[in-house]
């Protein structure tokens, strides 16, 4: 299966905590990454964070920084995304992608998105 498959996500209060992970079966090399966009009504999907499969290289979003983590399962190709301190802004749709991470600044995206999973967070 090439298309990543998330799991977590719901409905939370702001100052709470949530944790996402996806998984994929690509085969990892070179630059290869791991990353979550969301998607807020009326916006556009936006970038949140990546993390690269063989040094481990992140890359967040400034909104996210000090707050959410993303961290790696190599064994089973899994990426989680921790997310604490939760505000009513971070509410979306939470997208898996895998791509390339060339630069904790440099990020490029592929065609292969995980199913998405709704994040709410109410004030």
């Amino acid at each position: 299966q090439v298309q990543p498959v998330q799991s977590g996500g719901g409905l939370v209060q702001a100052g709470e905590s949530l944790r996402l992970s996806c998984t994929a079966s690509r085969r990892a090399f070179g630059s290869y990454a791991m990353s979550w966009f969301r998607q807020a009504p009326g916006k556009e999907r936006e970038f949140v964070a990546a993390i690269r499969w063989n040094t481990g290289l992140t890359s967040y979003a400034d909104s996210v920084k000090d707050r959410f983590t993303i961290s790696k399962d190599n064994a089973k190709n899994t990426t989680y995304l921790q997310m604490n301190s939760l505000k009513p802004e971070d509410t979306a749709v939470y997208y898996c992608n895998t791509g390339s991470l060339l630069s904790s600044k440099t990020y490029y995206q592929d065609n292969y998105w995980g199913q998405g999973t709704q994040v709410t967070v109410s004030s």
